[in-house]
């Protein structure tokens, strides 16, 4: 398979939030805002493309007793690096955040790519897979986070597009989460049998 088509396939066929549905919690509790998506998709996609070269590198020296184990040390290692780097040049971003960021070390994409992907292929597709993985959860999170910011409180990425007494409260809460989830989810679903 060729490094363009494994990129695709993580962007369109396998897009980890509205094809496979994984990820939901971070999915779900850091989009308010799209800056809050594209910044949560960013961290993902860094760890993913990191530790898919690592363990793909790693595959033959690690045992199999231990593997998932050694994999979930890996991915620690970038989530760490990631954290670190957040709360030194990020502070207000690193609080909206919060406790996702560490989570992303047990996130089932990152994990699931691991095991199905970079444990069985070399350093370069396995490269391209997290980059096209992460481009998929980046741009779904950043257009969930879009649409509810924008249908919440009248502006995207902070700039105001609409008076804000004409946003739904609940777009910003937990059921509007789930609400444009869904529709998107249906939305991609029907561009797909297309």
């Amino acid at each position: 398979m060729s490094n363009f088509k494994i990129l695709m396939n993580g962007i369109i066929t396998e897009n980890p939030t509205f094809v496979l549905l994984l990820g939901m919690c971070p999915t779900l509790a850091t989009t308010s805002s799209a800056m809050n998506g594209l910044s949560m998709g960013l961290a993902t996609m860094f760890v993913l493309v990191c530790s898919n070269m690592a363990i793909s590198a790693c595959k033959n020296i690690i045992p199999d007793m231990v593997r998932i184990p050694g994999y979930i040390v890996l991915i620690a290692t970038f989530v760490t690096v990631v954290q670190l780097v957040m709360e030194a040049y990020m502070p207000a971003l690193n609080a909206s955040l919060g406790l996702y960021i560490p989570l992303i070390v047990v996130n089932c994409i990152v994990l699931g790519r691991a095991e199905s992907f970079a444990a069985k292929n070399g350093v370069i597709a396995s490269a391209f897979d997290g980059l096209g993985i992460g481009i998929g959860f980046t741009a779904a999170l950043t257009l969930l986070g879009a649409i509810r910011e924008l249908f919440g409180t009248g502006k995207l990425f902070g700039l105001t597009l609409m008076p804000e007494q004409y946003g739904s409260l609940i777009f910003i809460l937990a059921p509007g989460a789930f609400i444009a989830l869904g529709y998107l989810v249906a939305i991609v679903n029907k561009l797909r049998k297309v």
